[in-house]
């Protein structure tokens, strides 16, 4: 399951989630094609909030509604057993899932990931403004992503080897 922010004006234009370069970013960390990131069946996506919260007004995205995730969150994830692993995309996501770690900066709660396995996996967004955060952060390419990558297959691997074949 991926939590993160609410949708992009791109995801709110198009109704689906991270179709935008954010997306493609996202896609890549967790080494899946546009196929198996959108199969309902291999990948849940939940919003913190679940409207388009509009546009602030320096042009950026508005944060997500606090009370989307707070009155839906723990109602929708019930129909989600068999979920394997959470990625929590973002500050929205770390800081409601994991409110102890919302006194660690980002950098910080994302290079303490191990502290919150096996139970979620913590990314920054994958938006472009992440893109300096992961020039001064390395070790997030080298090390994170890999261990990310291998969960993901791990999980995903044997359900695309189990999926009944299409009927032509």
């Amino acid at each position: 399951m991926i939590i993160s922010q609410a949708p992009g004006t791109r995801a709110h234009e198009t109704g689906l989630s991270f179709n935008d370069r954010s997306g493609d970013r996202l896609r890549g960390w967790l080494a899946l094609d546009r196929e198996a990131f959108y199969d309902e069946a291999r990948v849940a996506i939940m919003p913190m909030g679940f409207c388009y919260p509009g546009r602030d007004i320096k042009g950026g995205d508005l944060p997500p509604r606090p009370e989307c995730a707070t009155r839906w969150h723990g109602q929708l994830r019930a129909f989600f057993p068999a979920v394997e692993l959470t990625l929590l995309v973002g500050s929205y996501a770390i800081d409601f899932y994991l409110p102890r770690s919302g006194r660690r900066s980002m950098t910080t709660a994302i290079a303490c990931w191990r502290d919150f396995l096996p139970e979620y996996f913590v990314l920054p967004h994958p938006s472009w403004r992440t893109t300096r955060w992961l020039r001064d952060n390395p070790w997030f390419e080298n090390e994170t992503l890999l261990e990310l990558r291998a969960r993901v297959s791990q999980i995903i691997d044997p359900m695309i080897r189990s999926a009944p074949c299409p009927r032509r």
